[in-house]
């Protein structure tokens, strides 16, 4: 593992884990037991940078690193020119059946490597910079205004002529909005980025200004979605990654919204098949149970066709180029290897490097990764999220107290409080693994 030599990287992924939460940029360097995917992932990721565009479905129990893998592929996609948005379905905030939710949520969290969420109108000022470069660079007089306006409206209908059959609005909305740029009108051109970027309740006087009509709907989605490729792959990006996390949540709403989000899912399956959306790498996650049971994919026959994958008994044997993968889960081993890559990461950037090295040396991270997988009824697949928490907080008073000692001075103590719903289902059912008798539970009462 090379330790990130920024500073504020390594400040990012520490503050993070403190938190119990994903590190949203750094992941590479924490990327344990990935290297199997590696490969896979940089081969798709080239294949939609050519124009083609790729399909993943990632299962995994809880705890079992879902999260960590979409941010890690992202990243991944960062480093080589992709854009990314990560988006969490939910049945009130974000439903999976409302595409032109989904495309706001896009747009709401749109990164670039330059440009933290969100960066739309870094990417749409860009490229119509890009396009006024290229006119003058094919012969264009840079000092006459007017003639590099004249050509760049055309290259703009040129570029745009294949999303305009499917989604006229869009291109004419981005008509509009470089005309308030050029002449000022600054809430004509942030009304236009807004209905651009899918959000409601734009004023009817700026959509009757720019010639466009109504709020996005469902079917209009899929055409902004297709015209924000285009904008990406002509300002040189190589695409766009999207996640689409938590995707079991689909599990737990009513049924007709259980069908039309399936159906949907379907539909962006089958739209990218079809080669409708060139540059477009899109990822969901979900648990093995949305993916087998029958209150998820199995649900309607046609997606799961799609997107099934054949499991090796052993693991180690699956398929990495099936449109399923899924992810085994940490063991002692490679949680050991987390503890100790987080370890690196922290230390250089501390008061008192050497010490903390010293004292959280790797026996003490294998110390504590079994007593934290311990705390959890020994289900290490479920550990590493608090298991990471307690390593950087024993650092961190090794870091700030001179005469602090870890295996003296740091009993390793799990509130409920500082559980999410899994950790805490685990922790109770390792105390009735543990009880020697019905009578040695704890009921609570």
């Amino acid at each position: 593992m090379t330790v990130p030599k920024s500073a504020r990287r390594r400040r990012d992924i520490v503050d993070a884990l403190r938190r119990g939460t994903v590190p949203q940029r750094g992941l590479d360097v924490m990327a344990v037991g990935l290297d199997r995917f590696s490969e896979t992932i940089d081969a798709e990721l080239e294949s939609v940078a050519n124009g083609g565009a790729q399909f993943k479905a990632i299962r995994g129990e809880y705890g079992s690193g879902k999260t960590f893998f979409a941010r890690w592929l992202t990243e991944t996609g960062k480093r080589k020119g992709f854009a990314s948005a990560e988006v969490q379905i939910s049945e009130t905030e974000t439903p999976l059946h409302r595409l032109e939710t989904i495309y706001r949520r896009i747009i709401e969290n749109l990164t670039t490597a330059e440009a933290q969420p969100s960066a739309f109108r870094e990417v749409i000022d860009g490229w119509f910079h890009v396009l006024e470069a290229d006119v003058i660079a094919d012969g264009t007089n840079a000092a006459d205004v007017v003639a590099v306006m004249a050509a760049t409206d055309a290259l703009l209908e040129r570029r745009l002529s294949a999303v305009s059959k499917a989604a006229p609005a869009f291109a004419a909305a981005l008509r509009g909005y470089r005309n308030a740029v050029l002449t000022g009108d600054v809430p004509q051109a942030e009304g236009l980025l807004s209905w651009l970027a899918g959000q409601p309740h734009v004023s009817a006087s700026v959509r009757r200004a720019a010639g466009v009509r109504g709020d996005l709907d469902h079917f209009g989605a899929l055409g902004f979605l297709q015209g924000l490729l285009t904008v990406l792959r002509d300002s040189d990006y190589q695409g766009l990654v999207i996640v689409l996390d938590e995707v079991e949540t689909l599990q737990r709403v009513r049924s007709d919204v259980r069908e039309k989000s399936l159906n949907a899912l379907r539909q962006l399956v089958d739209e990218i098949d079809s080669g409708r959306f060139p540059g477009l790498y899109l990822v969901i996650t979900g648990t093995p149970a949305f993916f087998d049971g029958q209150q998820g994919i199995q649900r309607l026959p046609p997606l799961a066709q799609r997107i099934s994958a054949d499991f090796s008994s052993d693991p180690r044997y699956d398929n990495p180029r099936a449109p399923q993968i899924r992810l085994p889960g940490f063991g002692q081993d490679s949680l050991r290897e987390l503890g100790v890559r987080v370890r690196d990461i922290y230390a250089p950037g501390s008061q008192a490097p050497e010490r903390v090295a010293t004292l959280i040396d790797d026996a003490y991270v294998q110390e504590l990764a079994n007593a934290v997988a311990g705390q959890l009824g020994g289900r290490v697949g479920v550990s590493p999220r608090l298991y990471l928490r307690k390593l950087v907080d024993v650092m961190d008073r090794v870091d700030q107290f001179p005469d602090y000692e870890p295996r003296r001075d740091y009993p390793l103590t799990v509130s409920a409080g500082e559980l999410t719903d899994v950790e805490r289902e685990a922790a109770h059912l390792g105390d009735l693994k543990a009880a020697a008798s019905v009578d040695d539970v704890d009921l609570g009462l």
